[in-house]
């Protein structure tokens, strides 16, 4: 029998919209509109726990930011229990939380905050990418700050001391042996895929389109490989 509260209204028929804030020690659970917050450890037996709770909850939508990998775990087991969550972009989040007055000075993003975007904006539960995807990310993740590091290495040149600018020097060929490496990677993991291959070589037709570039778009918004084939057909 389904549980009935003092306005009459069904709890399960009651949308549920989940929030959480992960971090290295634990996860942070906010539920709207109950208001109800917990925590779990961030480990596998927090990942059980956690998982068989929301369960319960039948939530309409779970929300969580994209913490570099932090949230992985917890987010398989919720797709594989059927459940509908969605990570988001940061500056997304804290975009709607800013809009709404519920970021603080500190610009945190809490479990709070992340229930009340899963509330107001919605967004659409989408797939968890495939394993392969998940490396490429992984790959160009690991590239992006040591192309910026190498840049700022280089302006670093200009100007500065000798005993610095021999550090430097001897610093910058490890960078771009470490880039090429990647770039390696990149592209044999992207060969390995027909269709990761197809986007990004219909993507590169664009003029200014880099190969860097077209991977970056595909791996952060991959609808785009589905929307320049169906323009080119068109």
């Amino acid at each position: 029998m389904r549980k009935v509260g003092r306005t009459g209204v069904r709890r399960s028929d009651v949308p549920c919209f989940v929030g959480i804030d992960v971090a290295k020690a634990q996860w942070d659970i906010a539920l709207r509109p109950s208001g109800e917050r917990w925590a779990v450890a961030n480990a596998a037996s927090g990942v059980a726990t956690l998982v068989d709770r929301v369960q319960t909850l039948h939530p309409t939508l779970i929300v969580l930011e994209a913490t570099g990998g932090l949230e992985r775990a917890v987010t398989s087991a919720w797709a594989a229990a059927g459940l509908p969550v969605v990570v988001v972009n940061p500056r997304q989040a804290r975009d709607c939380a800013r809009a709404t007055g519920q970021l603080a000075q500190t610009d945190a993003l809490d479990a709070r905050a992340l229930a009340h975007f899963a509330d107001v904006i919605r967004p659409t539960p989408r797939p968890l990418p495939d394993a392969q995807t998940q490396e490429l990310r992984a790959l160009l993740g690991r590239r992006q700050p040591l192309s910026v590091m190498r840049t700022a290495e280089q302006h670093r040149l200009v100007g500065t001391s000798e005993r610095l600018t021999k550090a430097i020097v001897a610093h910058i060929p490890w960078l771009n042996a470490a880039i090429a490496t990647l770039d390696h990677d990149l592209e044999t993991t992207r060969q390995a895929s027909p269709l990761w291959r197809e986007n990004d070589e219909l993507l590169q037709r664009a003029k200014g389109m880099g190969p860097v570039l077209a991977r970056t778009l595909l791996l952060e918004l991959p609808e785009l490989g589905t929307l320049t084939r169906q323009h080119i057909a068109a």
